[in-house]
């Protein structure tokens, strides 16, 4: 009997964890909401004109995270991977912006150049955890990551970026190009 209530304790207790590790605020099928934030060197980047005509990962990190900084070389990899395909859907192709929580812009900056996160599309309003982008996307965890359809709808959502690879790779475009009667 008390093995029952123990495991009926252990089993009750567990769901509401496991919950807070569910976004509540952002579902896939939601249209995703516009983020316009400063990159590095002060410019605005927009990702309903990023967006436009792509598939676009946007993933949520900290230079002082530990998880974050440990899954940016398969970001990276995914993104050397990806970004030069075709897409089934999307003529602009598939890109990355990566939004950052952090409240020290050297921290950031200098954490983008060490772990080589060398495309162009970083955010961050340097407010860490009282972001506008997290509380806009309902983030309380990091690391964690959205995929947009060209169209600004979110088709997935991840605990980190690689988990959305199944997702992007049904998307790459399977046709292969055809040699004009071999003249060009």
């Amino acid at each position: 009997m008390i093995k029952k209530l123990l495991c009926a304790f252990l089993l009750f207790s567990a769901a509401p964890a496991m919950a807070q590790y569910t976004n509540q605020k952002i579902k896939v099928g939601d249209q995703a909401p516009e983020l316009s934030f400063s990159n590095p060197e002060g410019k605005t980047i927009s990702l309903q004109s990023l967006n436009k005509g792509r598939y676009v990962l946007v993933d949520f990190w900290v230079s002082l995270c530990g998880p974050c900084r440990r899954a940016n070389p398969s970001l990276v990899h995914f993104y050397s991977t990806y970004s030069k395909k075709k897409f089934t859907g999307a003529k602009k192709g598939f890109d990355i912006l990566s939004v950052s929580l952090d409240n020290n812009k050297e921290a950031w900056t200098t954490a983008i150049a060490k772990d080589s996160l060398y495309w162009k599309n970083h955010i961050s309003d340097l407010k860490s955890w009282q972001s506008e982008a997290a509380d806009i996307y309902g983030v309380q965890f990091i690391p964690q990551a959205f995929l947009l359809d060209p169209k600004g709808k979110i088709i997935g959502t991840y605990l980190t970026a690689d988990q959305a690879i199944p997702d992007i790779e049904k998307l790459v475009s399977a046709r292969k190009k055809k040699k004009f009667l071999g003249i060009f």
